[in-house]
């Protein structure tokens, strides 16, 4: 099956991305100047395709999240994924060995919607991609937030927290809040890092990869 990226638009260079990091606030969350963080991706050359990406070392997810931005709203974490920082990229998912690094050709995999992230991982695999990791998902909102629409979200399954040896049975999602329960009137329509069960289907969740 060919896969086409959701978005066709060519991306900004690896310069005019890291400025979007830096004015989304990445150097206060990451504890470093602008002007180190500009040297972390010297070297790096995009494609018209290419996502800088934050590794986990550089910035915790938890304190990503919060940079993302839509209508206004700030990005959030639900308050029972206090946890989220210590799900690490699953097997079969190698991160470049670098701070910030590029992400290329990045699908939301909405044709698989509906689908359980059980269901997923496997025809990702096999059309020679691999999931996103939560970092990467946040990452390519931090450059193109108009990739998180209503009805068409994602999961980033690349993602997995390990308990007592054996995977952890949620999986982290990005979605629009509907500023119901506990998330609050406020954050309607604000960027919601969640989970959802391995083993369940909804109908406004992707998967978001990347090629291998």
């Amino acid at each position: 099956m060919t896969i086409t990226p959701v978005s066709m638009t060519p991306t900004p260079t690896v310069r005019e991305q890291v400025d979007r990091l830096i004015e989304a606030g990445l150097p206060a969350a990451a504890g470093v100047s602008a002007e180190e963080l500009r040297s972390l991706a010297s070297g790096l050359r995009a494609g018209p395709d290419s996502i800088l990406a934050v590794h986990p070392r550089l910035a915790a997810a938890s304190a990503l999240a919060p940079l993302l931005s839509r209508n206004g709203k700030r990005g959030f974490v639900v308050g029972d994924l206090t946890d989220l920082d210590e799900f690490t990229a699953i097997d079969g998912v190698e991160l470049p060995d670098r701070p910030l690094y590029l992400v290329h050709a990045i699908d939301r995999g909405d044709d698989m919607s509906n689908w359980s992230p059980a269901e997923a991982l496997p025809e990702i695999t096999a059309r020679g991609r691999r999931p996103l990791t939560v970092h990467e998902g946040i990452s390519w909102l931090l450059q193109q937030p108009e990739q998180l629409q209503p009805g068409k979200c994602f999961m980033t399954i690349g993602s997995r927290l390990i308990r007592d040896g054996a995977l952890d049975a949620r999986t982290p999602a990005i979605w629009i809040s509907g500023g119901t329960g506990r998330d609050g009137r406020a954050r309607r329509g604000a960027p919601k890092l969640g989970w959802c069960w391995a083993g369940n289907r909804h109908t406004w969740l992707g998967f978001a990869s990347t090629p291998r």
